[in-house]
């Protein structure tokens, strides 16, 4: 996996939009954590179950910041889902091999 903060936020978005959702799911550790909504999912079995509910959506990534370990970005996000387009804050903490281990999803505030 990338070390470039920008070429890991589109390797995110290229995974999370595609059809075949083990391409997404190989992004995490077995272990992590996933924090959107206010909910918390750990492992992937319960990020599994997250992903069955989240409708398919785009991105358009706006800003990108951090480094390899620790990165952030700021996207709308559009589908079909209330309030939709709504800006989010992606932040990502990766580990040693790039794999992600904790990702929290909240409301951009600016």
């Amino acid at each position: 996996m990338t070390a470039d903060p920008r070429a890991f936020v589109d390797e995110y978005v290229a995974a999370a939009t595609a059809a075949d959702r083990a391409r997404y799911l190989a992004l995490f550790d077995d272990n992590v954590v996933v924090r959107d909504e206010g909910r918390t999912h750990r492992g992937l079995t319960e990020v599994r179950r997250w992903l069955d509910h989240v409708p398919p959506v785009e991105y358009d990534v706006r800003e990108v910041t951090g480094t390899r370990a620790v990165c952030r970005a700021v996207a709308e996000v559009s589908g079909d889902f209330p309030g939709s387009p709504v800006t989010l804050r992606f932040t990502f903490d990766r580990d040693a091999r790039g794999a992600i281990t904790r990702l929290e999803i909240t409301p951009d505030p600016a």
